[in-house]
């Protein structure tokens, strides 16, 4: 399955589940310093929000320096801790969507584009498209209970 296949596939597995969650367990701290299932999902928004300009960018102009970017800044700054929980799902999914299409896009000539973010080494842009997918992945298994996590990785 290609990275934007995969990705779309994860939105449209995951959207639901995360559509019936509401109440304490998407607002409560599990534990001192861990966010909430609103904060993660938070989290993910800000992500797809960084990554979306490496994607598009990536392809413009070889050998990019991003920055990195102060998750936890970012995720107090907004306070996804007091965010609508169907407000971010919906935010979340349209989101992830629109990157799906526009990794879809990527030609294949792109994909070999090096670029840096932040302190990481030098990487390809198929290497952040993919590491991007690999991240949404965990942060869903810490979202969804068994039941309803994503499908597994199948060979590409």
């Amino acid at each position: 399955m290609n990275a934007s296949a995969e990705l779309r596939t994860l939105v449209e597995t995951a959207a639901p589940s995360l559509e019936r969650m509401s109440g304490p367990g998407v607002t409560e701290r599990p534990a001192p310093g861990k966010w909430s299932k609103t904060e993660i999902l938070g989290h993910l928004t800000d992500s797809a929000a960084n990554n979306h300009h490496r994607f598009v960018r990536a392809q413009l102009v070889d050998d990019l320096d991003f920055p990195g970017y102060d998750q936890d800044g970012w995720v107090d700054v907004q306070d996804y801790a007091a965010a609508d929980w169907q407000e971010q799902v919906r935010l979340w999914r349209a989101y992830n969507l629109h990157l799906a299409r526009v990794v879809d896009r990527i030609p294949e000539s792109a994909l070999g584009r090096r670029c840096r973010i932040g302190d990481e080494g030098v990487m390809t842009l198929g290497e952040v498209v993919a590491g991007y997918v690999t991240h949404l992945r965990h942060h869903l298994g810490q979202l969804l209970p068994d039941r309803d996590a994503p499908p597994p990785i199948r060979s590409r």
